[in-house]
């Protein structure tokens, strides 16, 4: 750790020593007034603030914790492995590659909380070893488990010679045609080495030659071939690059192997351009994807025991640090490619499988879903506890092919290439719907797929525009233009998850279906700027939308809970983010916890603030929850005096999410769904099974679960979308028995 860091950290525990002296001189005083400490008045120190970076590798730790957990179901741990490994991987891609590239530029403005580019990628450095080092020594303990299960990743030398006949004829017909050996010397230039493939490094000679020679060879993992290998008809597996590593002869005959060892590399993301500058945004995104393959490398990971000179060679070749940006393992590398292994179909070794309800209102009838919405005025969805299938795709479904139906329009950020939601739009427009669609180009790593798409709704005839210039559109909205029998009518979907079938199974997600008309109104607007990218002063009621109002309007809430505030009516703000960066909003909230307003966060991973500071962040509880599914819901909640708001919305409380993005928040105001929040809010708030509460030093403790085993909240919202269903169902069929009865044959 930096000497800026211990300088941090001991003022913030020397803030808490005055705090616990001030404790004991209320306990030696007895029943003696003694005044509370004088509240922080400096909120720019930066001791006040964790780090964006740490703290989200800290949320890395809590899903590890998922993977070392006994109780977790044994696949399912394999699965959190993987997802920590590739969540690093992106780390280094994105974070670390953007703190270079600050370094590179000779950077030395400090972050809110007072680091230097470099101070944070040591930092980072230190934290990432300590979380690589516990899940190397976390695998083999899985495997060990996975083998009582006849579930088994082998070594080469395990296999009988029966076993390596048919897996080196295998590899000959199926994988080594995609192999291409490259030599290193002075009459090669240095191989390419692409962003994240495994490598072997082989060392090689001629028979009684003592020069010797290197060659990297890529596994060539994808294009149908899997990192793990099945052999026979059990779940039994071995690596590929086992294979290959065993099998060198084929690749270099008549030639001496004299050892193999494994690397891999991590290249930049952080490649974007400036698109005020650029003539056309579809190629300007072309040409950055081009960039980021060739991009600088950030990060070298090597396996155990490779020759000290070749791990020297190949950092020198790529310009990186030894010491400091290369990481040794004796682990298996590219951990990622577990989520193979976890995906195999052993119910007993996976979570109870998930089978997401109807919504209670959208199941009553097999009738329109505009009439629905019509009837009830607004509806709330629960993903993945409620199907996105029969609700969302429905809504488009339904859309595309009813005769009234005259325009949709839709923001798209991340979408699934099977998913039906391109499918569904392209009926529509051959079924003379007016189809616009504002497609997120800038979408990290899903840049390529959504030019493929725009391309294919484009050659349709469909409407496609790329946004904003210079902001990114996040936002999640779908408006439907309907004639009804009273003209026309706006239709809305505004939703805090993707228009992505795969992960509304996986995320927890909320949806609002609307045809409230101050919201179709502003959605109206919403869709007009991002079509013209033109901002004149737009009024909305019901939305409210980044970059050019949500940050003002949260500020706004904050200081009206803090001049509401009073011992008869004390102010609550509730906020459920994936994270909390901005320095503007933490200050406000600490404002606010000093003024005695109660503040209670759930925050999936980056947390600048701290809690539980006397004289700063008395009134402030920060808790993260990690479970089955990822915590994705964004919503906003404020006490105001009695009379409560909720907003549900796509945006996080990151500057670059309010003050970069196009990104929508709306406030849901029909009281039957404000309690269906307050409920959900209340299940996460009081979970004992699966929250984290966060510590003043950004540091997190589980809660134990009570002594009855209480389900963690996740299990509590499932039980409860069930429950729904089952009470509409049993009231649906009583009002048929009831008509059934009532009727005069």
């Amino acid at each position: 750790m930096s000497r800026r860091a211990d300088f941090y950290a001991s003022s913030v525990a020397k803030l808490q020593e005055l705090n616990d002296e001030l404790e004991r001189q209320i306990a030696d005083k007895g029943d003696a007034v003694v005044t509370q400490p004088e509240p922080v008045e400096d909120l720019s120190d930066p001791k006040l603030y964790l780090n964006r970076e740490t703290t989200w590798l800290e949320f890395n730790r809590r899903v590890l914790h998922e993977a070392q957990d006994e109780g977790t179901p044994l696949l399912e741990r394999v699965k959190f492995v993987a997802i920590v490994s590739a969540n690093l991987d992106e780390f280094f891609m994105k974070r670390i590659g953007g703190l270079k590239q600050q370094v590179g530029a000779g950077v030395q403005e400090l972050s809110v909380d007072g680091r230097s580019p470099q101070e944070q990628i040591e930092e980072c450095r230190q934290i990432v070893r300590e979380i690589e080092a516990q899940k190397n020594a976390l695998l083999p303990v899985l495997l060990q488990h996975l083998q009582q299960h006849d579930i088994q990743i082998l070594s080469y030398k395990d296999l009988s010679d029966d076993t390596k006949t048919k897996l080196r004829d295998y590899y000959l017909e199926n994988i080594f045609p995609l192999v291409t050996p490259q030599s290193m010397d002075p009459a090669h230039p240095f191989p390419f080495i692409s962003n994240l493939a495994l490598n072997l490094l082989v060392t090689l000679r001629y028979p009684e030659d003592e020069q010797t020679h290197l060659a990297r060879v890529k596994v060539p993992v994808g294009h149908d071939v899997h990192r793990f290998l099945k052999i026979g008809g059990k779940d039994h597996y071995i690596p590929v690059d086992e294979v290959m590593r065993n099998n060198l002869d084929i690749l270099f005959p008549n030639m001496e192997i004299m050892g193999c060892t494994r690397f891999q590399v991590t290249r930049n993301a952080s490649t974007e351009r400036d698109e005020g500058k650029a003539n056309d945004l579809l190629e300007m995104i072309e040409s950055e994807l081009r960039d980021r393959k060739f991009a600088p490398i950030v990060r070298m990971v090597v396996e155990k025991g490779m020759d000290g000179h070749h791990r020297g060679m190949l950092a020198a070749e790529h310009e990186l640090d030894p010491d400091l940006d290369v990481y040794e393992t004796d682990g298996m590398m590219a951990m990622r490619d577990l989520f193979q292994i976890a995906s195999i179909a052993r119910p007993e070794l996976h979570d109870p499988i998930h089978h997401p309800t109807d919504n209670q209102v959208l199941m009553q009838e097999p009738r329109s879903i505009f009439y629905s919405i019509r009837e009830v005025g607004s509806i709330l969805l629960q993903h993945p506890y409620e199907s996105f299938t029969t609700s969302v795709e429905r809504f488009l479904e339904e859309a595309s092919r009813d005769p009234k139906v005259y325009a949709i329009k839709m923001t798209l950020y991340r979408t699934s290439s099977k998913s039906r939601i391109i499918d569904l739009l392209i009926d529509a427009a051959q079924n003379g719907k007016q189809v616009a669609v504002a497609v997120e180009l800038k979408a990290r790593f899903d840049e390529a797929a959504n030019i493929r798409l725009a391309s294919r709704m484009e050659e349709i005839g469909i409407h496609v525009t790329y946004g904003v210039v210079g902001l990114k559109t996040h936002c999640k909205v779908i408006m439907v233009v309907r004639r009804d029998y009273d003209g026309l009518r706006r239709y809305v979907h505004i939703g805090t998850g993707n228009y992505h079938a795969d992960t509304a199974r996986l995320y927890s997600d909320l949806g609002l279906l609307t045809c409230d008309k101050e919201t179709g109104r502003d959605v109206t607007e919403l869709f007009n700027y991002l079509t013209t990218g033109y901002s004149p002063k737009r009024d909305y009621r019901k939305i409210l939308p980044a970059p050019k109002h949500l940050k003002v309007g949260l500020l706004e809430k904050i200081q009206r809970e803090i001049d509401q505030h009073n011992n008869g009516n004390p102010g609550l703000i509730r906020l459920k983010t994936n994270a909390l960066e901005d320095v503007d909003i933490a200050q406000a909230l600490y404002r606010a916890s000093q003024a005695g307003v109660r503040i209670e966060l759930i925050v999936r991973d980056t947390c600048r603030l701290r809690p539980a500071i006397r004289g700063l962040s008395d009134n402030i509880t920060v808790i993260g929850v990690v479970g089955r599914f990822l915590e994705h819901a964004r919503v906003y909640y404020f006490h105001n005096g009695g009379d409560e708001e909720y907003y549900i919305g796509s945006a996080d409380l990151m500057k670059r999410n309010l003050e970069s993005r196009v990104e929508v928040m709306v406030k849901v105001s029909a009281p039957e769904l404000c309690e269906e929040l307050k409920v959900f809010l209340d299940t996460q708030l009081q979970d004992k099974g699966s929250a984290w509460e966060m510590q003043p030093n950004g540091k997190y403790v589980k809660r134990a679960p009570n002594r009855t085993g209480e389900p963690g909240c996740q299990e509590v919202l499932i039980n409860r979308a069930r429950a729904r269903v089952e009470s509409a169902a049993m009231n649906l069929a009583k009002s048929r028995i009831e008509t059934a009865a009532s009727t005069d044959f």
